[in-house]
């Protein structure tokens, strides 16, 4: 495969791979969302609710991108990592936490066409992690005056 159509294949996968991400997030957000006022719960327990929701979506996600590093470095030959002494599919998915949170430790580095896919996963982690923020909040104002109306019947 030449470097242009192994760049244009990266590209894709990288573009499938946000795909991805966004529809999780939306749909566990969407469920959380569905879920909450159903629940027979405490406001504070509600909001453990969507807090331990956002986390799930996050882990899937991270999972998803270090799932794709393994396979696409450790199986297919697509690229390589500098700092891993081994193939161990457990190193992809720290790299992928570490990139995601945009931590970046340098501990582990990806070459050739692995740095586009690492560095859309840095900027995909951070609108999420953006999305989940502003979601939580959202919810918790939301939670916060049910908690407050609930509080002042009891009065």
């Amino acid at each position: 495969m030449s470097i242009h159509s192994s760049f244009w294949l990266a590209t894709l996968i990288t573009g499938l791979l946000v795909f991805l991400t966004v529809s999780i997030h939306y749909e566990i957000l969407r469920l959380i969302s569905e879920l909450i006022p159903k629940l027979k719960i405490q406001a504070r327990l509600r909001i453990l609710v969507v807090i331990y929701g956002a986390f799930i979506a996050h882990t899937l996600e991270v999972w998803l991108f270090g799932i794709a590093y393994y396979v696409l470095g450790a199986e297919l030959g697509f690229g390589t990592f500098h700092g891993i002494s081994t193939n161990h599919f457990f190193d992809f998915i720290y790299f992928s936490v570490v990139v995601y949170t945009s931590v970046g430790f340098g501990d582990i580095y990806p070459l050739g066409h692995m740095r586009l896919i690492a560095g859309v996963e840095a900027l995909t982690g951070l609108l999420m992690i953006g999305w989940s923020a502003s979601f939580t909040y959202l919810m918790m104002e939301k939670l916060w005056l049910d908690h407050r109306q609930s509080h002042h019947k009891k009065s």
